[in-house]
């Protein structure tokens, strides 16, 4: 339910790339996608092996694709490329090392 954007995006269905314009939710703020994205995960049966994946980004990603949350069959290998680059890491050490860390 909700407000919705319909955009170009690239889905995989039955392992092929295919360009189509489809629908998105639009959020009024940052914190309500995150409550819908949170609320998603922690209620729908398709994501129940998502939960408790503590710090296995790997496995939670998988979890997710598994879960049909994306199309893509690179889906996890891309979240995990993108968490063990060096951006990543630069980004997470200079949390760590700011006040901002205390705050969370």
């Amino acid at each position: 339910q909700g407000h919705t954007i319909n955009v170009p995006t690239v889905e995989y269905e039955n392992g092929t790339a295919v360009r189509r314009v489809d629908s998105f939710r639009a959020y009024d703020s940052i914190e309500a996608s995150f409550d819908d994205y949170v609320n998603l995960i922690s209620t729908s049966p398709r994501y129940q092996e998502v939960l408790n994946k503590g710090n296995d980004t790997f496995g939670f990603a998988k979890a997710l694709q598994e879960g049909g949350y994306a199309t893509d069959p690179e889906y996890a290998n891309k979240i995990r490329v993108i968490v063990a680059g060096e951006p990543m890491r630069q980004h997470m050490a200079d949390i760590k090392n700011s006040d901002e860390w205390t705050l969370l």
